[in-house]
């Protein structure tokens, strides 16, 4: 794969981009009855003939009428064809290209299914990791009262804009579980129990974005002790990975397109790995691997052990040659392009990590 993306190539990657959210991305699994074609004006209900009408009138083959319509039921339009069309189709004249068929859209749909089923597998397991690390390294320090992670001065108020982000944490997703009633068991007995909820207990019900959050905005030395954790990486380095992470669980969570996903607001740091991975450069920027897939392929090997990392590459390199045997209509330089990902990705597991 040559590092000059083709016109097509090129085109297909900003249409795809532009169809990502700021926030979570990606196309939501919603509505299939009304569709976006070319602008942003909301379109007419269709109907499921309608639904197929339009598709071939763009001269998209559908050799099984029935089994599309059935497709588009359990699926939806606005997911399925809104969300993944862009790749199939010629950037002049908007058609799809000659010999596209309705199963090649389908076919790159269940890849993106796969991918957010492996990527969040392991994504669980880092955010476990993740929460037994805060808790223990919080814990040691403060101790397991309850009033220890609801004291602001636990936290690191020496940098002023901490503080209001802060208060927030503590206000809106930490007291909210011991004051009110919640759906958690484990919490609600150590309420009546022990008048006391640990931290080691609160961390289960806090999301991602909440862990990331709360490292974010603790104290260097506990910053320091949870990175420790982690090969390779400093505290710093972290608290920039966990926030791209964290954009991209919400993406697989939610059911959104996640191939093609560039998370808008943060970016992981330069790592030695996009160094001796030789990944071109524009300007001072690395041009993949800050904010794409690919970004999650380095953290993961970053913050998985080993062997399950290795057991992540290699289902990943299996979804990723199912999805070209079974789809003519795109090449695999096309496919790592848009995900991030360098000709020579799989080397990852050559180099040390520092």
């Amino acid at each position: 794969m040559t590092n000059t993306a083709s016109p097509a190539i090129l085109n297909s990657v900003i249409r795809l981009q532009k169809l990502v959210g700021p926030v979570t991305g990606g196309v939501p699994a919603g509505t299939p009855f009304f569709v976006t074609e070319g602008d942003d004006m909301p379109k007419p209900f269709m109907t499921y003939d309608q639904q197929l009408q339009k598709m071939r009138d763009k001269h998209l083959i559908i050799s099984d009428e029935d089994g599309a319509k059935d497709t588009l039921r359990r699926i939806g339009y606005f997911s399925l064809v809104s969300g993944y069309k862009d790749l199939f189709k010629n950037p002049t004249t908007r058609d799809y290209r000659d010999g596209t068929t309705f199963q090649d859209i389908v076919a790159l749909y269940q890849f993106d299914e796969s991918l957010r089923e492996l990527t969040l597998r392991h994504l669980l397991h880092v955010e476990q990791h993740l929460r037994s690390a805060l808790s223990f390294a919080f814990c040691d320090k403060f101790g397991d009262s309850q009033k220890a992670y609801t004291d602001s001065n636990n936290y690191d108020i020496g940098k002023p804009k901490n503080k209001a982000e802060i208060q927030r944490l503590i206000k809106k997703y930490l007291l909210p579980l011991l004051t009110l009633k919640t759906d958690h068991p484990y919490i609600e007995h150590h309420k009546r129990a022990h008048q006391n909820v640990p931290l080691w207990v609160l961390v289960n019900a806090l999301t991602f974005g909440t862990l990331s959050k709360m490292y974010s905005l603790s104290k260097p030395q506990i910053q320091s002790a949870i990175s420790q954790e982690f090969a390779a990486i400093n505290e710093k380095q972290l608290g920039q990975i966990l926030k791209v992470l964290t954009a991209f669980r919400n993406v697989c969570a939610h059911g959104e397109r996640l191939f093609s996903y560039r998370c808008a607001r943060h970016e992981i740091p330069d790592l030695p790995l996009h160094k001796k991975l030789t990944i071109p450069r524009k300007g001072s920027q690395y041009i993949c691997g800050k904010r794409d897939y690919f970004s999650v392929v380095l953290s993961f090997r970053y913050l998985l052990p080993n062997d399950e990392f290795l057991a992540y590459k290699g289902h990943l390199s299996q979804l990723l040659a199912r999805a070209i045997k079974r789809n003519q209509q795109i090449s695999e330089a096309e496919l790592l392009e848009i995900m991030g990902l360098p000709s020579n990705w799989k080397r990852i597991t050559t180099y040390k990590k520092a």
